[in-house]
């Protein structure tokens, strides 16, 4: 019998079900491909291109573009001694902006995007894709067929391979890339507190210039209520204003590249000297100590370039490589420039140096252009911070808070509100606390170069494994980044006590709260895979499953995309009955930026027909809108059905004992499953034979899948299936039930105090605070039931 069993496993019949499978197949591989191509960049004509481009000014540009505001006096912030020091900063600046943003980022890092999406996540999404780097194993190998789920293969020999394995061979590595990614994921929530703070009350800075007699006060207080007024107003979305963007910072632009050119005619041409590396040389050896601590101002110049990489998904590469080419970098030569030919004459001037050499006859009509473009860089880079607090939601990073989509054409667009608040306070605390620019910009520049640095650590492991790029390029990369940012970043270090310390602090906090989440997340997760009961324990219970089965359909919502959890064994063990057809239902976050709708549910039975249980786990990208809602239910049922038809449909063509690519059972598991049905409690053996075999998958696309067979057994299958979709459609009428588990983690009596405080106090109290499940599917009161667990970690 098992000699028999194991010919048919190796030499599988190619019957007519064979050929059927080949001709069902045909259609989805056509279909794959159209859904692929879709994913790709696509070829736009030049005017589209140059529309495209045009638009990104306003979303990625406007952080970087504001830098002029406040460069020069973060640099000297005790004054200008000589006129040639202004031309060794103007040096390291130009350099600056053409290493990081220029070469770096616009030709090498946002090539490594994930399907269009770039930032912290989609590097680490592609990571994960190529390595088993999750530390949340709910991993399938259908997710790997996915058409947005792409990587690249190679040797098992290669340097890759070994890399590969490197990091997979310990938990402590995925921890320490995890923390790595949590890391700079922090400091980008810093820049959203910061990058307001900066930008808006160096623009208001401008009030005092043209009057004198205002006070640091009044500038302070008018930029706290243009803080107010943007923060209150993010509820509008971006959408409906994000219009105005892209001419607003074009204008923007056009002036600072326009008064450059004049002050550089009007004052000193020699500045255009400083294109010469040699006077950076002079620079640090007339300077020394303080001509290296003044990097932290000058690093400010490249502020806002993360936007390049962070808000890729909305342009393509081309255009955002376009507009920084012929408009942005440009222009901001020009200015930088021209204030530093502004400053050789007027040395006392550095502390409002912008503002000092606009001419007068254009002085108030670029003091509003300057305000409104401080508000777009930081709208921008506030939509930028919900953004990577959506993308830690979905990496089960960040505690459960409400997400508003303020489009409906754009689900890149989001509000969520008590992040809103929470920015708004902290960003009024810094811009109130400090009332000066310098400290301010300390603490921004240390937020910038931490994340620069965790992007070239993170290209490190993408040129290796993802791009397998020759060493040599790798070592050219990394020492160049490493070069650049290790030197800023030592120079930031000196002004720790200067204000440096604020996005320390900010992140710190807000790293404990998304570590201290995802470890409760993690055990959860494995408290969970643990203690989920077997299938030969399913089975063994009976059709009935040893209770009453009342009309109506429980969804059962788990965690866990494969086996019964354990909420279910607790459910039908503290209550006598269970609904006529239970459905389990896992939601879970995949390493890709979206989920086609095509293929975002998966329908699976759990043990013979006559049981009426089922598996529906439905899958979503790191960027994909989240919403139970009505409209999802009707998704749900409505895959459910097209499961039925399907099952029915592929029993009914098949005239050979092998469903071959759908999984279904070969000839010793059904065997096995009659006698489970047969003598109620069979032998283990027998029982655990059926486990793969019983939970058929199959993956729902398309409608076209579904047609009607005109053989004999088709049509009784096709009988079979209707009885089954009327017993559905009744039970679905009796009412639809939502049980969910309410998982109470709490630390073992003899752990350590450091954790027992994460576990049973930070932990429990963002349990707490956050938003409960059922108000995240948006689960009727009254069809809601909760199961209660406590497991201790």
């Amino acid at each position: 019998m098992d000699s028999e069993v194991g010919v048919e496993e190796e030499m599988p019949s190619r019957g007519s079900m064979w050929e059927f499978d080949q001709k069902f197949d045909q259609p989805m591989e056509e279909e794959a491909g159209q859904l692929r191509n879709m994913y790709r960049e696509k070829k736009f004509s030049a005017v589209l291109l140059l529309r495209l481009a045009f638009q990104s000014l306003g979303v990625v540009y406007g952080d970087l573009g504001t830098s002029p505001l406040y460069v020069f006096y973060n640099t000297f912030p005790r004054g200008i001694d000589d006129p040639e020091d202004v031309i060794g900063a103007l040096s390291l600046i130009i350099y600056s902006l053409t290493l990081v943003p220029l070469l770096k980022y616009v030709f090498v890092v946002c090539r490594a995007n994930d399907n269009g999406q770039g930032g912290t996540f989609a590097l680490y999404s592609l990571l994960c894709r190529h390595a088993k780097m999750k530390t949340i194993p709910n991993q399938h190998r259908t997710d790997e067929e996915l058409t947005t789920y792409s990587r690249s293969t190679f040797n098992e020999q290669s340097f890759a391979a070994k890399t590969k394995r490197w990091l997979e061979r310990h938990p402590s590595r995925k921890n320490m890339l995890l923390i790595l990614v949590l890391v700079g994921t922090c400091m980008v929530i810093g820049d959203g507190i910061l990058t307001p703070a900066i930008s808006v009350l160096s623009a208001a800075g401008g009030l005092k210039v043209n009057s004198p007699g205002i006070s640091s006060d009044v500038v302070v207080v008018v930029a706290v209520i243009i803080l107010v007024a943007l923060f209150s107003m993010q509820h509008y979305g971006t959408d409906k204003v994000g219009w105005l963007f892209a001419p607003i910072v074009l204008l923007w632009f056009i002036v600072i590249g326009s008064i450059g050119i004049y002050n550089i005619c009007k004052y000193d041409r020699r500045v255009l000297r400083a294109i010469s590396p040699v006077y950076m040389w002079r620079y640090f050896k007339k300077l020394g100590r303080d001509g290296w601590t003044s990097l932290g101002g000058i690093m400010l110049c490249i502020t806002g370039t993360e936007a390049l990489f962070a808000d890729l998904g909305h342009f393509p590469l081309s255009a955002i490589q376009i507009a920084f080419t012929v408009v942005v970098f440009p222009c901001l030569i020009l200015a930088y420039s021209g204030q530093a030919a502004y400053l050789t004459k007027h040395k006392d001037h550095v502390i409002d140096a912008f503002y000092q050499s606009i001419p007068d006859t254009v002085y108030w009509p670029v003091f509003i252009i300057a305000t409104l473009a401080a508000i777009v860089a930081s709208q921008a880079t506030i939509s930028a911070t919900f953004s990577i607090i959506k993308q830690a939601l979905a990496l089960g990073c960040f505690p459960r808070v409400k997400v508003v989509h303020t489009s409906k054409k754009f689900l890149g667009q989001i509000y969520i509100p008590d992040i809103n608040w929470i920015l708004m306070i902290l960003c009024i605390a810094v811009t109130a606390g400090f009332k000066n620019q310098s400290q301010i910009g300390n603490a921004y520049g240390t937020a910038v170069v931490i994340v620069m640095l965790v992007t070239t650590l993170l290209m490190i492991l993408i040129m290796i494994m993802v791009w397998h790029c020759h060493w040599i390029l790798v070592l050219v990369f990394t020492g160049l980044s490493l070069f650049v940012e290790g030197t800023y970043f030592s120079a930031v270090l000196f002004k720790v006590n200067q204000g440096g310390w604020v996005p320390l602090v900010i992140a710190a906090g807000f790293l404990l709260i998304m570590y201290v989440w995802h470890y409760g997340t993690v055990k959860r997760y494995e408290f969970e895979m643990h203690s989920k009961v077997s299938m030969a324990w399913i089975l063994g219970l009976g059709p009935s499953l040893g209770l009453v089965r009342v009309p109506g359909i429980g969804l059962v919502y788990t965690e866990l995309a494969s086996g019964v959890p354990h909420i279910f064994s607790h459910f039908i063990t503290n209550l006598p009955a269970i609904h006529s057809v239970v459905v389990f239902v896992c939601m879970k976050y995949l390493p890709v930026y979206t989920v086609p709708e095509e293929e975002r549910f998966l329908v699976k039975r759990i043990g013979p027909k006559s049981f009426h249980m089922f598996r529906s786990v439905v899958r979503y990208g790191y960027k994909d809108l989240h919403k139970k809602d009505d409209d999802f239910e009707k998704k749900l049922f409505d895959n459910l059905f097209l499961f039925v038809r399907l099952e029915s449909m592929m029993e009914g063509c098949s005239d050979s004992e092998d469903y071959s690519i759908y999984g279904q059972q070969t000839q010793r598991s059904r065997e096995a499953l009659l006698q489970a049905n047969n003598g109620g409690t069979s032998t283990s053996y027998g029982m655990d034979q059926t486990i793969s075999s019983v939970e058929s998958i199959i993956p729902v696309k398309s409608p076209l899948q579904a047609y009607n067979t005109t053989s004999s057994s088709g049509q009784m299958s096709s009988q079979t299936a209707s009885d089954e979709l009327e017993f559905l459609n009744t039970c679905r009428e009796a009412g639809v039930v939502h049980i969910l588990g309410n998982t109470v983690v709490r630390a073992r009596r003899d752990s350590r105090f450091y954790k027992k405080i994460a576990v049973d106090y930070i932990y429990a109290f963002l349990r707490k605070i956050c938003r409960e499940n059922s108000v995240i599917f948006n689960v009727p009161h009254e069809s809601l039931l909760n199961v209660g667990q406590i497991f201790s970690v």
